[in-house]
């Protein structure tokens, strides 16, 4: 397929899924449901750190942590105290448990009462063609608490050759503008130039498929190849065709 048709045919699977209905499958229903700036952002990185697995788990367990956070996530966030936690402890998705949803609290506290919140956190090391570098200081930042060492793994670092899916899904769900109903685009200090595909094993076959995508493994390596083809079919909204290539891979199986 040349580019052009290769383009088209992309740009018009885009257009095809990115759209409200969307949201009927998608874990980007659960911030839906907030208004508020910090509301949205507290329960789409939440929702995102838990975006493995069954899609349906995800989103009735993504509704339960809303649940236990009163579903007001930012205030809780910024007000609990610490045995407002203890009715955390039973919360399970997968290897995630009530444990790291603790800390996860807690540590989004430090980071909205000491660094101004999530946003300033990623646009403080963003770099003009990549997000990838923010992503790894942000995981220093947020696990400068007290924590389990095994929290750690639930937030990946793309300088260790981590593709990074859930936190770069976030980022795309934060960053792009909310011209469809999909996304949010609140955050107005980063592009969505900046952004990175979230990349899966749904998103990389057909990449592959398509020619978008020669490595094998699903890594940073793979991104940084996946992220310099979507660039050059667009470079100011790259990203807006994960919804093409995860569409072929869930809904198409392309």
């Amino acid at each position: 397929m040349k580019r052009k048709e290769l383009k088209d045919f992309l740009d018009s699977k885009v257009l095809q899924y990115n759209n409200p209905k969307f949201l009927d499958s998608d874990p980007i229903q659960v911030p839906h449901q907030f208004s508020k700036k910090e509301d949205i952002e507290i329960a789409a990185f939440l929702t995102a750190t838990i975006a493995w697995g069954n899609r349906k788990s995800i989103i009735n367990n993504a509704h339960r942590m809303m649940d236990l956070l009163e579903q007001s996530p930012y205030d809780f966030v910024i007000n609990h105290q610490e045995s407002d936690l203890q009715k955390l402890e039973g919360f399970v998705h997968r290897t995630f448990n009530g444990l790291d949803l603790m800390t996860f609290i807690t540590a989004l506290q430090n980071i909205y009462k000491n660094h101004d919140g999530l946003e300033r956190v990623f646009e403080k090391h963003a770099e003009s063609d990549s997000l990838q570098n923010a992503i790894h200081h942000f995981k220093q930042v947020f696990f400068d608490i007290d924590h389990l060492p095994r929290t750690q793994k639930h937030i990946s670092d793309p300088l260790k050759n981590s593709a990074a899916k859930r936190i770069n899904m976030f980022l795309r769900w934060m960053v792009r503008p909310d011209n469809t109903g999909v996304d949010f685009g609140i955050w107005k200090s980063l592009s969505p130039s900046q952004l990175s595909c979230p990349l899966d094993v749904h998103s990389g076959n057909v990449a592959r498929k398509l020619g978008l995508l020669t490595r094998k493994q699903n890594d940073a390596k793979a991104l940084q190849e996946l992220d310099t083809n979507l660039r050059n079919l667009d470079p100011n909204d790259p990203v807006k065709y994960d919804f093409a290539l995860f569409g072929l891979g869930v809904f198409k199986k392309f």
